[in-house]
């Protein structure tokens, strides 16, 4: 079957999806967008966390077909997704494809320093840079999923408590942190977030 769909702003089709394909694999193999992480595919670790209408859900487990005409932003996109929403749909998102990112540049997204300056903050989303600053990353296979899921909480509750933020990142498993600095990153967003309002 053929699958029409928005990721990152911007419209896709996926031809010859079988009816058991997730939208996972569709994601990463179809569409060459690796950020989403394969890792359980059985929703329990949420490496693969995207938002599908806003929403975080485990695209391992969503159907391919699930997903016709409907909207999905992945970690690739949530810099521009992120700007975007703060200029022009402050506290929503986009209408589904009217922005978002090109997929050839979220295929060849990486952060880069910036010469003597050191990183540069205007190709990543708030939520992005606070993990960087808070040293929130390890081996980074996890932090895909926690950026998607973090970025929907600030959205829903930009002063949310140690408990909302604990239940938002639930879903979403760690091996290599205690946690702590994934707080401390969410918290940090947070905190910025507040400064400049």
């Amino acid at each position: 079957m053929r699958v029409n769909f928005t990721v990152n702003g911007r419209r896709h089709e996926a031809d010859d999806v079988w009816e058991g394909e997730s939208l996972l694999y569709v994601l990463r193999e179809r569409l060459g967008l690796p950020g989403s992480k394969n890792a359980c595919e059985q929703g329990e670790c949420g490496s693969c966390t995207v938002r599908l209408d806003g929403v975080p859900v485990c695209s391992c487990l969503v159907a391919a077909g699930q997903v016709e005409g409907r909207e999905v932003v992945t970690v690739e996109g949530l810099a521009d997704f992120a700007a975007h929403r703060s200029r022009a749909h402050p506290g929503s998102g986009c209408a589904s494809g009217a922005c978002g990112t090109d997929p050839d540049r979220a295929r060849r997204w990486e952060a880069r320093p910036t010469g003597e300056e050191g990183r540069t903050t205007d190709e990543l989303s708030p939520i992005q840079q606070a993990f960087i600053d808070a040293g929130a990353v390890q081996c980074g296979f996890c932090t895909p999923g926690l950026l998607v899921a973090a970025d929907e909480l600030l959205e829903r509750n930009p002063e949310p408590s140690d408990a909302d933020i604990r239940e938002a990142l639930s879903g979403n498993l760690c091996r290599c942190t205690g946690y702590e600095k994934i707080l401390d990153a969410v918290r940090l967003a947070a905190a910025r977030a507040e400064e400049t309002v």
